[in-house]
């Protein structure tokens, strides 16, 4: 996958979680924890498992702060896919 469609495939995860936020507007910088609910953030971890057998240990979390964190912590593994 390319950085755009890990950023695309992020987005799909974000809005079926929480549909009421534009995900497409959200910045590279902006802050994805500030706008999950801790669950949410949760379920998200929780989709990338499901959809791409990818293990985000507890000690990464806070790498996924951002859509640009997101994409460059999955890079290493979607990007070979």
């Amino acid at each position: 996958m390319t950085r755009p469609e890990i950023q695309a495939a992020m987005i799909e995860i974000l809005s079926d979680i929480n549909p009421d936020v534009d995900w497409n507007a959200f910045g590279p910088e902006d802050s994805l924890r500030g706008t999950l609910e801790s669950m949410d953030f949760l379920d998200v971890v929780m989709e990338l498992r499901k959809r791409y057998h990818i293990e985000v240990p507890e000690a990464d979390y806070g790498k996924l702060a951002t859509m640009k964190g997101c994409v460059d912590y999955l890079e290493p593994t979607l990007g070979a896919k």
